[in-house]
């Protein structure tokens, strides 16, 4: 959704990991006519918890500079566990609720 500014964040893993969840992907879509990945849960003491940037909505466009738009769900979990101790985000804030939105109307 290009209308949708994008925000970076960057996260440090630490001890409690990144603690959010992802559904999505090519394979399974999160979101009726989107193949993005989303975020469905954020959970407390994790590093997106602490940022407080990263909502449960979220649609994640890149990850350390990989592109997540035409991935599986697989490939995009992946890239999150090889991602390091810092990762670089490219996110689009309430972006499941702009297309079911869309999609509505």
């Amino acid at each position: 959704m290009a209308d949708i500014p994008s925000t970076e964040i960057i996260l440090d893993r630490g001890d409690a990991g990144l603690g959010f969840n992802i559904r999505g992907g090519v394979d399974i879509p999160h979101v009726q006519g989107d193949t993005g990945i989303f975020v469905t849960k954020i959970r407390e003491n994790g590093a997106a918890f602490k940022d407080g940037r990263l909502k449960e909505g979220d649609k994640i466009l890149e990850i350390n500079g990989l592109k997540l738009d035409h991935v599986t769900h697989s490939e995009a979990v992946k890239c999150f566990v090889e991602a390091g101790t810092s990762v670089h985000l490219i996110v689009q804030h309430g972006a499941e609720e702009a297309i079911c939105n869309k999609h509505r109307g």
